[in-house]
């Protein structure tokens, strides 16, 4: 690879914080959220125009689709998250579930108040490119943005970037899987102009889907728990008409490219049907950006194609349109920290406890084809060195990026996990700097007192 060398140059300092949240999905407003009311001093960076990440930017709506009746969490901000969306009349019940589905739009404003009103200054439009460590601690971080390049300096950095960014950029340990194996992207759509009452009437009457139809081509999932009692409880799941279009010839198999899914909310005034889940893509690494063009722009034509199938073979979709893409690609895995403990299969299955937990987690997994659905209340604690990545001192990391087994990882990634270890850091760094400590001392059972003031259950 070809290089070249930047000229050194003097930048000015955007801004001076004692927390700085890079990244503003549900971890970085549950780490920028809890960090203020613990009473530091919290910025948060966020690189789109809003936040909210993959609910706001992908369009996932199903924030905590996997509750059920006898499902344990740990509350926290994970309820306060649905709870103000639901005040505020930004969410519908979430069709297969106990659960809100949060609406990708006005969750935007929902997250704007959250954030001013918990004192956290927000800068959008904010690129983090670079990491500012000295001796192994990090400062802050590097920007650009339409203001230029300019530094942010922070006595505590919490990576929320969903691709561990800045753990890279500074210089920390992380692991990645050759992109075949990265588990698929998605570009999400919304439609409209279904019918949506002959709709609804074809999949309740008709199609009746469940977990079961999980295990088919598109996802090949195996579906079970500790009890067994879930395979038969409702998934709004739709494969059979993409089969039909295979087996015509009217779409073409596609190696990298898998259909049928599942879709979320439905509005009779509009006819608009959300989150359509029905392309899987595989063999891209979302930290390459040639590959995140390339996903982009086949994503979109694979939506199209989708779409086409439910126009001639779905009921009450035979006068439906797209309605928008996703703002951006949906991920599920990309780069893991190598952190001072891995959450693997074996906590995740078999109630892992651990003396620093940080919050718990529903015995919930999504991927690696298998779905475990939580319906027993049995979950697993969270230890808080799975957040903390090694060699950079004063760096927390919060997401999908925690140090965690590919099992693990099928469990951690999910939204609602994004808020407990979100919690747990934003909480963590603010301790550590009223006790005077580095994030890797900080006093646990402090940072545990706090968090369960906050409403997070922790044992």
């Amino acid at each position: 690879m070809k290089k070249y060398t930047e000229k050194s140059r003097e930048i000015s300092i955007l801004h001076e914080t004692d927390v700085l949240v890079v990244g503003g999905g549900p971890s970085g407003l549950a780490a920028a959220i809890s960090a203020s009311r613990s009473g530091a001093d919290t910025t948060i960076v966020e690189r789109y125009g809003s936040f909210g990440g993959t609910l706001t930017q992908v369009g996932v709506e199903g924030f905590a689709w996997y509750r059920h009746e006898g499902t344990v969490e740990a509350g926290g901000l994970t309820f306060e998250f649905e709870e103000t969306a639901k005040k505020m009349g930004a969410s519908r019940p979430e069709p297969q579930s106990i659960s809100e589905a949060l609406d990708a739009h006005l969750f935007k404003v929902v997250a704007d108040k959250l954030i001013l009103d918990a004192g956290v200054t927000p800068l959008l439009h904010c690129w983090a490119v670079d990491a500012i460590v000295a001796n192994n601690v990090i400062k802050g971080i590097i920007v650009e943005s339409k203001s230029g390049r300019q530094a942010i300096l922070a006595k505590r950095v919490i990576d929320c970037t969903g691709d561990a960014d800045i753990v890279a950029l500074a210089g920390a340990p992380f692991r990645k899987q050759d992109k075949n194996k990265l588990m698929h992207v998605t570009p999400l759509f919304n439609c409209m102009g279904v019918d949506t009452k002959k709709f609804r009437d074809w999949i309740y009457n008709d199609v009746k889907p469940t977990y079961k139809d999980w295990a088919g081509e598109a996802w090949g999932q195996t579906i079970t728990d500790q009890s067994g009692a879930n395979i038969d409880l409702f998934s709004p799941y739709i494969e059979k008409p993409f089969l039909e279009a295979y087996a015509t010839g009217e779409l073409e198999r596609d190696p990298r490219a898998s259909f049928g899914g599942t879709y979320s909310t439905m509005d009779d005034a509009t006819g608009s049907v959300t989150q359509m889940n029905m392309v899987f893509m595989n063999g891209y690494d979302c930290t390459d950006v040639k590959d995140l063009t390339l996903a982009e722009m086949e994503g979109r034509k694979n939506v199209l194609k989708a779409l086409e199938v439910l126009n001639n073979r779905v009921p009450g979709f035979e006068k439906a349109k797209l309605r928008d893409f996703s703002m951006t690609l949906g991920t599920r895995e990309s780069r893991i920290i190598d952190g001072h403990y891995t959450i693997n299969e074996k906590d995740v299955l078999n109630e892992g406890r651990f003396e620093d937990s940080i919050g718990i987690f529903p015995e919930f997994v999504d991927g690696l084809n298998y779905l475990f659905i939580p319906t027993t209340g049995r979950y697993f604690q969270i230890p808080y060195r799975c957040i903390l990545p090694k060699k950079i001192e004063n760096l927390l990391v919060a997401g999908r990026t925690i140090d965690a087994d590919k099992v693990g990882h099928c469990s951690c990634r999910n939204m609602s996990c994004c808020v407990v270890t979100g919690q747990g850091a934003g909480v963590a760094a603010s301790i550590s700097i009223k006790n005077n400590e580095v994030v890797s001392k900080v006093n646990i059972k402090d940072v545990q007192q706090e968090l369960e003031k906050q409403n997070v259950r922790i044992k």
